[in-house]
């Protein structure tokens, strides 16, 4: 009997210490590591049943990068729904006579944001506009005594959050939304160098690309082994991109992917150009913003609608968005969600949403939710501004809210994890498999922020965490170790029966 005791008593500090092994490996690795002491750290783990397995500032808002998409895709699970299909129609003002259309056709967007996109999901743009040319052909028309106009009144004019930095919104990740949107608001070109150092550097638009645009290039070749050094500035403001820098005479040809701030001109554009192949032309394209400067622009309910269009299903839109950290579609489906809680509220269509009344809007409906907005401020959909801050808990809280909706197999799946496709196929790539397949996370990263979000489904239960470090003073590669060091330790943990 005291021997039984005896081995009893033995054992305890060993299940403690099982218990436990988070909340050491965070006081004895994490908050003594050189490279943390001066940054911000925010974690908290908690149980299925919302008890704290390990926490190190778990109240404290930090920046989220990407993580924030979490918030934002099951936000559009809940709002919208995961059969939810955007949509765009095909209207004209105006009348017909004699197969001329005498007035405007009108690509009304739904800020579908796979339309035109090369993705995988996305269905071809050649069939969309098949079904648009049809309707047009079917109604008579067979020419176009005006323009074809992109019109984008969905959503407010702004193309990016006020708070996005201007380094960043050239970019192809820097693309933003639009009410219509076309390959993801993306413009594609071809980059050579030329015969000496010193040279100008080759670069050629090779679409789709705004009809406004202009493009300036004061790139120049580079020594050799330099690579690819070239910056391009561009925004809304006024149609002009700019590319700055050098390219390596060695560099070889390349495709450069930058942002398209015209979303809506891009669309009427091509489209356009398929219906002139199709042997109907117009007198031009324009936007509802450029039109409205020369015409009065008539109402979207007055117009007369020949067909509608529609995008893939949103559970397929969240799981690219989650699993390659889509910035685009992140960003067109926190604006709908926004429209659709203004439209629910006022019982009336709403028109022109902007990121402020999105952002207002969708505190009220996790309030209303009983999910406690205290440390959370979001101020886009994909967590590139720095306006984004929230705490470790409330992610949590979050994620307690999405694991009660019917979608929540379907959210978690979205989920990368380590060793599978995704931006954490590298992670962890020493850990355990079985240990890998439990976690379920986003992640995220910005210029000195790297932050995991999710789900450990374990043997003890769904554990729900959020990492989040800021503000560290040396390589992501340096702090990378310490943060996965954290996952795998929480996975072991959820592994412990």
């Amino acid at each position: 009997m005291k021997k039984c005791f005896l081995t009893a008593l033995l054992l305890i500090p060993l299940v403690a210490f099982g218990q436990n092994r988070v909340q050491n490996y965070i006081n004895q690795s994490m908050k003594t590591d050189s490279l943390l002491i001066n940054a911000v750290v925010g974690i908290l783990a908690v149980d299925q049943n919302g008890r704290e397995i390990a926490s190190w500032n778990p109240d404290m808002p930090l920046l989220t990068a990407s993580t924030m998409k979490t918030i934002t895709t099951g936000l559009g699970y809940e709002v919208l729904g995961p059969d939810y299909r955007f949509s765009t129609r095909i209207a004209y003002d105006g009348t017909i006579s004699g197969g001329v259309l005498h007035g405007n056709l009108y690509i009304v967007g739904g800020a579908d944001p796979t339309l035109g996109s090369r993705d995988t999901i996305a269905f071809p743009v050649d069939s969309i506009f098949g079904i648009w040319a049809a309707a047009v052909k079917d109604a008579g028309i067979r020419r176009i005594n005006g323009r074809i106009v992109g019109d984008d009144r969905i959503f407010a004019e702004e193309n990016i959050p006020s708070s996005w930095s201007y380094g960043n919104i050239g970019y192809d990740y820097g693309s933003g939304t639009s009410g219509l949107s076309f390959c993801e608001n993306l413009t594609f070109f071809e980059i050579e160098p030329g015969e000496e150092i010193g040279d100008p550097v080759r670069i050629t638009p090779t679409g789709p690309y705004s009809p406004y645009m202009t493009y300036i290039n004061e790139v120049t070749t580079g020594e050799k082994g330099d690579g690819d050094s070239t910056e391009y500035f561009a925004s809304s403001i006024t149609p002009i991109g700019k590319f700055v820098g050098s390219y390596g005479i060695d560099a070889g040809v390349r495709t450069l992917v930058q942002s398209n701030k015209y979303g809506p001109a891009t669309c009427a554009s091509e489209f356009a150009a398929f219906l002139k192949a199709e042997g109907v032309g117009c007198k031009g394209v324009t936007d509802v913003r450029q039109l409205a400067y020369d015409f009065s622009v008539p109402p979207q309910a007055s117009l007369t609608y020949l067909c509608e269009t529609y995008s893939p299903e949103l559970r397929r839109i969240v799981k690219v968005t989650n699993t390659i950290s889509n910035n685009f579609f992140a960003e067109t489906i926190f604006k709908m969600v926004g429209r659709t809680l203004l439209e629910r509220k006022s019982g009336e269509a709403c028109e022109g949403i902007s990121y402020s009344q999105a952002t207002r809007i969708v505190k009220e409906y996790l309030d209303a939710r009983g999910v406690s907005t205290y440390g959370y401020t979001q101020d886009d959909g994909s967590g590139l501004s720095r306006q984004n801050y929230v705490s470790p808990r409330f992610f949590t809280r979050f994620y307690a809210m999405m694991t009660e909706s019917p979608d929540f197999k379907e959210y978690l799946e979205s989920f990368p994890g380590p060793g599978r496709p995704g931006t954490l196929q590298t992670v962890l790539r020493k850990a355990d498999p079985q240990l890998k397949k439990t976690i379920h996370a986003k992640s995220g990263s910005l210029s000195s922020v790297r932050c995991y979000a999710g789900y450990v489904d374990s043997k003890r239960g769904l554990i729900r965490f959020a990492i989040l470090v800021n503000n560290y003073d040396c390589p992501t590669r340096m702090v990378q170790p310490k943060i996965e060091g954290f996952m795998e330790e929480l996975a072991k943990y959820g592994d412990m029966q």
